[in-house]
C-alpha cells in the first residue's frame, strides 16, 4: 500500500512520518510529495492516503490576513504545492490526515481562518511553542461523539505541543473533536462525515509522542484502516 505524504524528507523530524506509519505496517511504500513530480496526480491516483505534514506557516494572505505576513515564517513552495495537493486529494477521496500546518492547511483550504501568532493575538494561558528541551505539553479534552473519541477511545489526556499558530474560525465544513484548557482547538473532523473520504487534522504532532500514547498510536492505526479499506473498495471497482 502507498501512503503519499505531503514532505516526509529532509531532517530527522520529517522521516518520523514514515517511521511512525511503518510501525504498524512496515511493507507501507512511502511517496514523499516534496521531491520533484511532474505528473502528480498519476501518483496520486496509486495512492490509499494523504498525510500532511508540520512545517512553515500557511501563508496568511489565504486566509485574509496579508498585512500579518511579517509574523510568520512562509513557505510559498508548499504552499503552492499542497492547496493544489488537497484539490486533487478531494476529488480522488483519499483519506486525509493532517498534522500541525497540515492541520491549519486543512481549515484554511476549506474556508476556515487561523490565530496568526497565539502569544500575540490570544489571551495565553498555555505555552503551545515548543522550546529548548524539544516539544512542550498540555491535556486536551475529546469533544463526546466525536470521531476522535472514536479512534482513541479517551475523553481526555496529554499531546505534544509546538506551534505559534491555532484554528481561529473553523470552517463550516468541519467541527470540533478536541480543545486545550485555554480554549484553542486542537482537533477537528468533518462536520457532517456521511459519504466524504475519512479526514482529521490535529495540532499535535502524535509522529513525536510516545506510541503507545491513545494519541499517538491509534491515529496512526486508524488511519491506515482506512486508508486499506480505500485501497481495496478501487481495487474492487476497477
Amino acid at each position: 500500500m502507498k501512503i503519499a505524504i505531503s514532505k516526509a524528507s529532509g531532517t530527522a523530524k520529517y522521516a518520523l512520518y514514515a517511521h511512525w506509519l511503518r510501525l504498524i505496517d512496515p511493507s507501507i511504500d512511502i511517496i514523499d510529495l516534496s521531491v520533484s513530480l511532474t505528473d502528480i496526480e498519476t501518483i496520486l491516483s496509486e495512492c490509499s492516503g494523504l498525510i500532511l505534514t508540520g512545517g512553515p506557516d500557511v501563508n496568511p494572505a489565504k486566509y485574509g490576513k496579508s498585512e500579518r505576513e511579517s509574523d510568520c515564517f512562509i513557505d510559498e513552495t508548499r504552499d503552492q504545492l499542497e492547496f493544489p495537493l488537497l484539490d486533487i486529494v478531494r476529488e480522488m477521496k483519499l483519506p486525509v490526515l493532517g498534522i500541525c500546518r497540515g492541520a491549519q492547511l486543512l481549515n484554511v483550504a476549506l474556508g476556515g481562518t487561523l490565530i496568526v501568532d497565539i502569544p500575540t493575538d490570544y489571551s495565553i494561558q498555555i505555552d503551545h511553542k515548543s522550546n529548548s528541551n524539544g516539544d512542550n505539553r498540555h491535556l486536551i479534552e475529546v469533544v463526546p461523539g466525536s470521531l476522535l473519541k472514536k479512534i482513541t477511545k479517551a475523553t481526555e489526556g496529554e499531546i505534544n505541543s509546538a506551534h505559534h499558530q491555532a484554528v481561529e474560525h473553523i470552517s463550516e465544513h468541519l467541527r470540533v473533536s478536541a480543545i486545550a484548557p485555554d480554549g484553542v482547538i486542537e482537533a477537528f473532523e468533518w462536520n457532517e462525515p456521511a459519504g466524504k473520504p475519512f479526514l482529521l487534522g490535529v495540532q499535535w504532532h502524535p509522529e513525536r509522542l510516545d506510541y503507545d500514547n491513545v494519541f499517538s498510536k491509534r491515529i496512526a492505526e486508524h488511519f491506515l484502516f482506512e486508508a486499506e479499506s480505500r485501497r481495496l473498495l478501487f481495487r474492487t471497482i476497477r
